[in-house]
């Protein structure tokens, strides 16, 4: 088939759009002059629309989707990319122009293939997959779940991103559910993605969901964390992502790390150029065990370890609890008086 630009192609996508449907969202079912689905990646549900007839391109054309839960909108060649999990443009275009070369006189009898396979759960790839699918956090549900737990300023965060409807299933068994997710990147020293974390919220951000347990990471987590910041000489290294991005709000300058866990924490990589290392501790026994761990993992390495502790149970409780300039008061005088200057932000 000739190379056909994308509006070429998504105007002939949409004269087989019935055929398209059965293919790539399966788990719908035809209503009228309509295809049903839960949303663009296949989920079972009733939530998304797509017009089966109408005019070959503007407004009501055949092809057209909705999303009434998620406002998200889009054509067929969103459908393809989404269903399969497809980023580049290339790689949509020429599963487009493979799907036009079949024939569709009977489509519910077409067996739903595809030359790109289907990611182990849980896996490195699965994780990569899904970071391809989110959104920007600046606008996002996931900055007003920040903002309501006093984190403001979002700069150098470019690792955390919104994904509008992901997957929660529950560990012992269950009915899957789509619920807005915040979802961080995991990398090596090297920068490579090797797993992502999810926060489930509330749909309109006010919190996490109320789902059992609101998170999940998947992929290769041991030693490698959600970076913020290049590491230089100095960097601060704790567990959780909202304890680090408290910290951050006094120490902006500072490169960090959070390894999402104690046991991650104890386990976390040292950058060939680390020569001091702050340990963000939790108030709690695991908390405690990572620094044990953590401290003797860098003296052997010959870093100079220091253990930053929170008044409350971590940096959030007391960011939220006594106020940004408090925080930064308790931190000036955990941190060595080099790096006060170095790292730390002014008082507006």
């Amino acid at each position: 088939m000739a190379r056909l630009t994308a509006s070429e192609l998504a105007r002939r996508l949409g004269r087989e759009a019935e055929a398209v449907c059965r293919y790539y969202l399966s788990n719908g079912r035809k209503q009228g002059n309509y295809w049903q689905v839960g949303d663009v990646r296949n989920t079972p549900g009733r939530s998304m629309f797509v017009r089966l007839s109408g005019r070959e391109s503007g407004k009501g054309a055949a092809g057209k989707w909705t999303d009434a839960q998620s406002g998200e909108h889009g054509d067929l060649l969103d459908v393809i990319g989404e269903s399969l999990g497809l980023i580049d443009f290339a790689d949509v275009a020429e599963e487009a122009r493979r799907f036009l070369s079949l024939p569709h006189s009977e489509p519910e009898r077409q067996p739903r293939t595809s030359r790109t396979s289907p990611a182990p759960s849980g896996s490195s790839e699965a994780a990569r997959r899904l970071w391809r699918m989110t959104r920007p956090l600046i606008g996002s549900l996931a900055e007003t779940y920040l903002r309501g737990r006093g984190i403001t300023d979002l700069r150098g965060t470019a690792n955390l991103r919104i994904h509008p409807t992901c997957y929660w299933r529950p560990e012992g068994g269950g009915p899957t559910e789509t619920w807005p997710a915040m979802i961080a990147a995991v990398t090596d020293l090297d920068g490579r993605i090797t797993g992502a974390h999810r926060t489930w919220l509330q749909r309109d951000g006010s919190g996490k969901a109320l789902v059992d347990p609101p998170r999940k990471a998947m992929g290769e987590l041991l030693g490698n964390a959600v970076r913020f910041g290049e590491v230089q000489d100095v960097m601060a290294a704790g567990e959780g992502i909202e304890t680090i991005l408290s910290l951050r709000a006094a120490l902006p300058k500072m490169p960090m790390a959070s390894a999402l866990s104690a046991g991650h924490l104890s386990a976390i990589q040292f950058s060939p150029h680390l020569r001091r290392l702050y340990i963000v501790r939790d108030n709690d026994p695991a908390g405690d065990a990572a620094r044990d761990s953590l401290v003797d993992r860098a003296i052997g390495a010959g870093i100079e370890a220091i253990t930053l502790s929170p008044m409350l149970g971590d940096f959030n409780d007391d960011l939220v609890s006594f106020g940004l300039e408090a925080l930064r008061a308790q931190i000036r005088v955990q941190i060595a008086p080099e790096d006060v200057s170095r790292f730390m932000a002014l008082a507006p």
